[in-house]
């Protein structure tokens, strides 16, 4: 069977195997097996994440279907790595556990939000997450990480950055029972609840505003909606040393005019981070571009690429590559996927001898 059944894009070709794991142990055996047999492996949760070859795979691929949730103690939840995200973050608002609440509505499974870093609305994984049950292909051994062994970054992790040595089992998150929010970071969350950034509501007040802000962009999975028929946002937002930053500052001012400024959000480490949909749009791309039949920017959107029925892999890959193209054209930004590219690669771009990826 192609791999597109498993997927939110509904793309991708077949698997030389595949095998479903239903227990921490089967999940184990069948990786270590291909491992001894010296197959390629792809462990595959909730397919939200992935861009598939249209070839598909030539090797085994192991769909985690873990179950199951463990009160370690009033606050600390053990979560199998193959539970569905949204419906965790659901249960969690209903028991009015704070923490996860704006994180509300993403696709995909438990296992793989502590891969990405998987983050929105102002909240990340890596602020609850308190450790990582993992087996670790190099060793042979099931290991348990701290939270600092886990190298957490924008959208990224030592899983993401190591990719395929370590299995995600089971990740454990530190929930409290509190019926009210974490702070609103995030503006445009803020303006929905009618707060000013830095309150706290009641979770379940939170979880109803993002999921109807992520409706709104296409991006809470609906069978009747092809917008959702996505990978959710294809490009991280980039992150700019000052000097590279000013640089779009003038970039943006010659070609948009002296009023524009481009978004700006100050991190952590001095860099700055600016946000890939405004680039995108002011690059000439729109909303609803492309095949209406086949691969095409979302109509509420255009951070997600769409397969509207009769799209290839090719196609979403040729369509993002104009769009990350055009975006370095105007502006001299680079943007990166954000998801993980199977079976294939993001192509790269040789100009004035230096080559892009």
């Amino acid at each position: 069977m192609d791999l597109s059944a498993y997927t939110t894009l509904r793309l991708g070709g077949p698997a030389r195997r595949l095998v479903e794991a239903r227990t921490e142990q089967e999940l184990i055996d069948a990786v270590r097996a291909a491992d001894a047999a010296g197959e390629p492996l792809l462990v595959l949760g909730g397919g939200s994440n992935v861009v598939i070859a249209d070839e598909g795979f030539d090797g085994t691929v192991v769909r985690v279907l873990t179950a199951g949730v463990e009160i370690a103690d009033s606050d600390v939840l053990h979560v199998a790595a193959g539970e569905p995200w949204d419906p965790f973050v659901a249960r969690c608002v209903e028991e009015g556990r704070s923490g996860i609440e704006a994180l509300s509505g993403i696709p995909g499974s438990v296992g793989a939000t502590p891969i990405q870093n998987v983050g929105a609305y102002g909240q990340e994984v890596s602020e609850t997450l308190v450790a990582v049950r993992a087996y670790d292909r190099r060793s042979g051994e099931v290991v348990e990480m701290a939270p600092e062994e886990c190298g957490f970054g924008y959208r990224t992790s030592v899983f993401k950055r190591d990719p395929g040595r370590r299995v995600v089992l089971r990740v454990s998150f530190r929930l409290p029972r509190t019926g009210t929010s974490a702070p609103i970071r995030y503006a445009e969350l803020a303006r929905k609840l009618g707060v000013e950034p830095g309150a706290t509501v009641p979770v379940a007040q939170v979880r109803e505003a993002v999921l109807a802000l992520r409706r709104g962009k296409g991006m809470v999975l609906d069978p009747d909606d092809p917008d959702t028929r996505s990978a959710g946002s294809f490009f991280t937002n980039p992150i700019l040393d000052p000097d590279r930053f000013e640089a779009l500052r003038a970039r943006v001012r010659e070609r948009l005019g002296e009023e524009e400024e481009p978004p700006a959000f100050p991190e952590p480490d001095g860099r700055i981070k600016t946000s890939a949909a405004w680039l995108i749009e002011r690059a000439g791309f729109r909303r609803g571009q492309g095949d209406p039949n086949g691969i095409a920017i979302s109509s509420k959107h255009v951070l997600a690429l769409t397969n509207r029925g009769a799209g290839t892999t090719r196609e979403l890959v040729a369509l993002a590559w104009r769009i990350a193209d055009g975006v370095f054209e105007a502006f001299g930004v680079e943007l990166h996927p954000e998801p993980v590219f199977v079976g294939h690669d993001w192509p790269a771009m040789t100009r004035g001898g230096t080559t892009r990826r």
